[in-house]
C-alpha cells in the first residue's frame, strides 16, 4: 500500500511540474503573440556643428522612428557634445555612442581607407562626389568599417575645402608661396600644400580663430559651411573657391548594437540612413549658395575659379608623389584608380 502511495505521489508531482513548465511556455508565447511589439532601443546620435547635419539627423530620427513603429527611439546629441571626431567614433566603437558623425579625415588613421578622400581633386563636382560615395568603391568603403567595429551607414557632404587668407586674393598656385596656411595633422594634405611651396601649419581647430586674427598664420583651407559656422570670415579677407579636396561625414554606428536589433529594426536604420543622406546634401548645397551670399553681403572678397585656374591647382597639388602617398596608406589603394575611372 506505501509503494502505491509513494508512486501515486510521484506521479501527481511529475504531472505538476509538467503542468507548470508547459504553462510557462505557452504564457511566454502568447504574451508575445498578444502584444506583437519588439523590445524598444533607445539610440544616443552624435552629431557635428553643421546645420545640414543637423537636419539630416532630424530626418534620420523621424524615419527610424517611424518605420520601427516605435520601437527605435534616436536620442540626438548635437554640436559636438559628446566630443570632438575623434572621440565619438573611438566611443561609437566601445557602444557608448551608438551612432556616431564624422569627418573623414581625422579619423583615418584608424580606417586607412578613409585617406582615398585627402586626395587633391579627386572629384571636381558635387555629381561626381555622389557617384563615388553611393557607387561601387564607396559601398566597399562602408561595409569594410565592419573590421574596426563599426556599421558604415552612410556618406553625407562635408563638402568642398576651399582656401582663405587675410593677405591676397588666391587665383593661382604662385599666390599661395610662402603663405602660412593651418592644416589638419594629416600627411597627405600638408605634401599638398608643400607642393604648391606654401607653409603648411598643423594645428588644433580650437585655437584657429584665435591664430587668424593674431596673424599666427595666414590662412586656412575648410568647407564653406565650416568656414561661416566658425565666423572665419571675421578675420579673413578672401575667400578662394579653390575646391581642391571632397570631405565627407560618415555616419557609423556600434556593431555589435546593429546586430543586436531585429530585423523590422535594422531595415528602419538602413531607409533612415538613405532618406537622411538625401535631404543632408539637399541642405547642404542650399546652405553653401547662401553662405557666399553673405560673406560678399560682409565684403569679403570671394573668388570663383575657373576651371583653369582650378586645373593650375590639380596640376601640381595631385602630382604622382601625393597621389602615392595616399595609395601607401590605404588599405586598398586600388580604389583611387576605380575612381579615377
Amino acid at each position: 500500500m506505501m509503494n502505491l502511495k509513494k508512486r501515486l505521489a510521484l506521479l501527481l508531482g511529475g504531472f505538476m511540474i509538467f503542468t507548470v513548465t508547459g504553462c510557462g511556455k505557452s504564457s511566454v508565447t502568447s504574451e508575445k503573440s498578444k502584444t506583437g511589439q519588439e523590445k524598444t532601443v533607445t539610440l544616443k546620435f552624435s552629431n557635428v556643428t553643421s546645420v545640414s547635419a543637423k537636419a539630416g539627423a532630424a530626418k534620420f530620427k523621424e524615419i527610424a522612428e517611424k518605420d520601427s513603429k516605435g520601437s527605435v527611439k534616436i536620442k540626438l546629441y548635437p554640436d559636438n557634445q559628446l566630443g570632438d571626431d575623434r572621440v565619438v567614433i573611438e566611443t561609437t566603437q566601445f557602444g557608448d555612442i551608438d551612432i556616431g558623425v564624422s569627418s573623414t579625415s581625422p579619423i583615418a588613421t584608424m580606417y586607412p581607407n578613409f585617406y582615398l578622400f585627402d586626395a587633391p581633386y579627386l572629384f571636381l563636382n558635387n555629381k561626381e562626389a555622389y557617384a563615388g560615395l553611393d557607387g561601387k568603391v564607396g559601398k566597399n568603403i562602408l561595409s569594410g568599417m565592419d573590421k574596426i567595429g563599426l556599421k558604415g551607414l552612410a556618406f553625407w557632404e562635408n563638402g568642398f575645402r576651399n582656401f582663405t587668407d587675410s593677405k591676397i586674393a588666391v587665383r593661382k598656385p604662385s599666390d599661395v608661396k610662402g603663405l602660412k596656411i593651418r592644416t589638419m595633422e594629416n600627411e597627405v594634405h600638408i605634401a599638398a600644400w608643400k607642393a604648391l611651396s606654401a607653409n603648411p601649419t598643423p594645428m588644433a581647430f580650437t585655437e584657429l580663430f584665435t591664430a587668424l586674427q593674431q596673424g599666427t598664420v595666414d590662412g586656412e583651407e575648410n568647407p564653406l559651411g565650416i568656414i561661416d559656422a566658425n565666423k572665419f570670415a571675421e578675420v579673413q579677407k578672401y575667400v578662394s573657391l579653390t575646391q581642391h579636396v571632397y570631405t565627407p561625414y560618415v555616419v557609423t554606428m556600434n556593431l555589435k548594437k546593429y546586430n543586436s536589433l531585429s530585423d523590422n529594426q535594422k531595415a528602419a536604420i538602413t531607409k533612415a540612413a538613405v532618406e537622411s543622406t538625401k535631404v543632408q546634401r539637399e541642405e547642404s548645397q542650399k546652405i553653401e549658395k547662401e553662405i557666399l551670399k553673405k560673406f560678399k553681403s560682409q565684403s569679403v572678397t570671394v573668388l570663383d575659379l575657373t576651371s583653369d585656374e582650378k586645373a593650375a591647382f590639380q596640376k601640381i597639388m595631385a602630382n604622382p608623389k601625393v597621389l602615392d602617398l595616399v595609395r601607401k596608406k590605404m588599405t586598398n589603394p586600388e580604389y583611387i584608380n576605380e575612381i579615377k575611372k
